[in-house]
């Protein structure tokens, strides 16, 4: 099973040793279009207003076989050390095996979406495994059932069940696509490799602590219908200015996308990746080894 075609020149090159196996998936990353915090619930999560969109930034997933227990074998550029237990694909197959009695079973992760980014990478990940369980295991459950299954394990994970150009609200379950079509638009997603405090990127939890929320705005659907030029003046993440307080290199991120010739630049949700958008195939960056950089077109997200 692949849901995207391995033929179509997004998938990096790493990922060829694994196409002879039919139970493979590429978990694409996202970017978010202004991100409003707009209360804090009851339950401990903020309730949100966001629009996100897929973009041709992937992992690849595969399950290798049956197995005693389920075990997680990475690859690629994760320097992260995750116990399984708390990585989200094992989450994922944790609450089928207790819903359904699933099997155990070995999964190979080529990661290529940096982590602590605000792309995504981990929820896309865990709602990509819950498709690929659901087909391993001829489950038939539908988008609907998976969706909810994938609000259990994170706030981002449904968005990924089944991706494309969509208001996210509540604390990221409620998902309304939208009419957004980027595909005449190129991407740059620039993220440096450390902070200078020395971190890898920004947490979830540290970005939430300083954000303040707001319930008086102007609504993301209304801004995004405008022309993509007059993003840059009302197109807001909340994340992006405290974070910026903090983290400076965020800025000069941003403000060099905008000399190299983006039309919108931005964080994308928690960062601390920043992506630009350019009507230009040809993007030159002015940045150096010490920053992640990925280049691509938008895809059409129909």
């Amino acid at each position: 099973m692949c849901r995207f075609d391995p033929c179509s020149g997004h998938i990096a090159g790493i990922y060829s040793f694994l196409f002879f196996c039919s139970m493979i998936t590429f978990p694409l990353a996202k970017i978010n279009l202004g991100l409003h915090v707009l209360n804090k619930r009851s339950d401990g999560f903020h309730n949100i207003e966001t629009i996100m969109y897929p973009i041709s930034l992937f992992d690849a997933l595969e399950i290798v076989d049956i197995s005693k227990k389920t075990e997680i074998i990475i690859f690629g550029n994760s320097k992260q050390e995750i116990p399984t237990e708390k990585n989200l694909i094992y989450k994922a197959w944790k609450l089928l095996f207790d819903k359904h009695g699933i099997k155990p079973v070995i999964f190979n992760l080529v990661k290529h979406i940096p982590a602590q980014a605000g792309l995504g990478g981990g929820s896309s990940n865990a709602a990509f495994a819950l498709v690929l369980l659901n087909d391993f295991f001829k489950l038939n459950l539908s988008k609907d059932v998976l969706k909810k299954y994938a609000a259990e394990i994170g706030s981002d994970c449904p968005f990924f069940i089944e991706p494309k150009a969509s208001l996210v609200q509540g604390r990221g379950e409620k998902l309304s696509p939208i009419d957004l079509d980027l595909s005449n638009y190129y991407i740059a997603i620039v993220k440096p490799n450390k902070l200078f405090d020395g971190s890898g990127g920004i947490s979830t939890k540290e970005a939430y602590s300083i954000v303040k929320p707001s319930n008086d705005r102007i609504s993301l659907i209304d801004i995004v219908k405008k022309p993509i030029e007059e993003w840059k003046n009302e197109l807001v993440n909340d994340f992006q200015k405290p974070i910026q307080n903090i983290h400076k290199q965020i800025e000069d991120v941003i403000n060099q996308l905008y000399r190299d010739g983006a039309i919108y630049a931005a964080m994308s949700g928690s960062g601390s990746a920043c992506f630009g958008l350019f009507d230009k195939k040809n993007i030159n960056l002015n940045f150096d080894k010490n920053y992640f950089l990925h280049i691509s077109r938008l895809n059409s997200p129909k």
